[in-house]
């Protein structure tokens, strides 16, 4: 095998090893609905093996960010439906990536609504709102009937994306929001079925997961994960304490049979991830993560040492629609232009040359 020969993800067939990492981008506007821009973002991106959304939310609760788009209303899931439409018509395939923000957000953000998560500690910063930069307040600590209707609120947006076509889901468990903030010890202090030893831990995100895979089929779930990532307050720096966490986890939803799953880490061939690779014993999505832009010959060599299944590509994927077509012919490479990341408007987004006009 190597990076542009196909793949089998669970249900899903992918034309080669390269996949779109979740990107958020902040474009769906108040509503959280998808709109044209957003459709050309995508379908411009559908040569790559498989696009794993941006985030969306489940809940109201859940929006981390301004002009994040959502997986709960009609009028989102028309905008998503128009999404995986034009993202089909080109031969794609589309997973959308379900995120709870958790304490990552702000009452300017979501609405005026509730910010929850696992414990009241709030994180130690500011967080961009519709009001500029405020502090992130101490979040509501959610009763163990709460964390069972969030389980719920999952199903129901992973059965929202599959009514609108999407290929599948990918449930997001890393990079510090809620289902990350259960996982680790730092965020998650509380003393019921949830919290305290690594199983009580990981529980909620078993949970989440089986529910998903049994509501939409295994084979159409993904999970993305982000050990030692310690990012937002969610710190995991007992490698012993990591290995029982994400272990367990692991062990618990091996037999399910998943699609994939998605790991961020600075060292995808290190052997903490291979060894929750041989815990998972499925296909292996790898992102070595913020810290450095993934170039061609560092994916190549994962999928060539049989270190990954498939390679999880951010800004690189940005700034090249046609990355795959660049990659495989070993064509010079577009700059991303950080500064547009998350400005409003087609600058940035849609406007990225690609390697043949027409």
């Amino acid at each position: 095998m190597d990076l542009f020969s196909p793949v089998a993800l669970g249900d899903v067939e992918l034309a080669n090893r390269v996949a779109m990492a979740p990107l958020t981008r902040m474009r769906s506007g108040r509503a959280g609905v998808p709109g044209d821009l957003v459709v050309d973002y995508y379908a411009q991106r559908a040569s790559l093996g498989l696009i794993v959304t941006e985030g969306t939310y489940p809940h109201i609760e859940g929006k981390a960010f301004v002009g994040q788009p959502g997986l709960v209303t009609d009028e989102q899931v028309e905008g998503w439906r128009r999404v995986a439409d034009a993202v089909h018509a080109r031969g794609g395939r589309l997973f959308a990536q379900v995120m709870h923000g958790g304490r990552v957000t702000h009452p300017d953000v979501n609405g005026g609504h509730r910010v929850v998560a696992p414990s009241a500690l709030a994180i130690d910063g500011a967080g961009h709102t519709e009001k500029g930069k405020q502090p992130y307040p101490v979040p509501h600590a959610l009763t163990t009937d709460e964390v069972r209707a969030t389980v719920q609120d999952f199903v129901r947006a992973a059965q929202r994306a599959v009514e609108a076509g999407l290929d599948g889901v990918e449930i997001h468990g890393a990079n510090g929001y809620l289902l990350h903030e259960f996982l680790s010890p730092t965020s998650n202090v509380r003393d019921d079925e949830y919290g305290g030893s690594p199983e009580n831990r990981a529980r909620v995100v078993v949970e989440v997961v089986t529910a998903v895979a049994e509501a939409i089929g295994p084979g159409r779930v993904g999970l993305r994960i982000s050990p030692e990532h310690d990012i937002q307050d969610v710190l995991e720096t007992d490698r012993d304490d990591v290995l029982a966490t994400y272990g367990t986890l692991l062990d618990r939803l091996r037999p399910l049979g998943l699609a994939y799953l998605s790991v961020l880490h600075r060292e995808p061939a290190g052997d903490l991830v291979q060894e929750l690779r041989r815990r998972f014993d499925g296909p292996l999505m790898v992102n070595s993560g913020f810290g450095s832009v993934t170039t061609r010959d560092e994916a190549v060599a994962l999928v060539d040492s049989a270190h990954a299944d498939v390679v999880a590509v951010g800004r690189a994927v940005i700034a090249n629609p046609d990355l795959v077509e660049r990659w495989a012919g070993q064509h010079p490479e577009n700059e991303p232009r950080a500064h547009l990341f998350y400005a409003p408007g087609a600058e940035g987004y849609t406007d990225y040359p690609a390697l043949r006009a027409g």
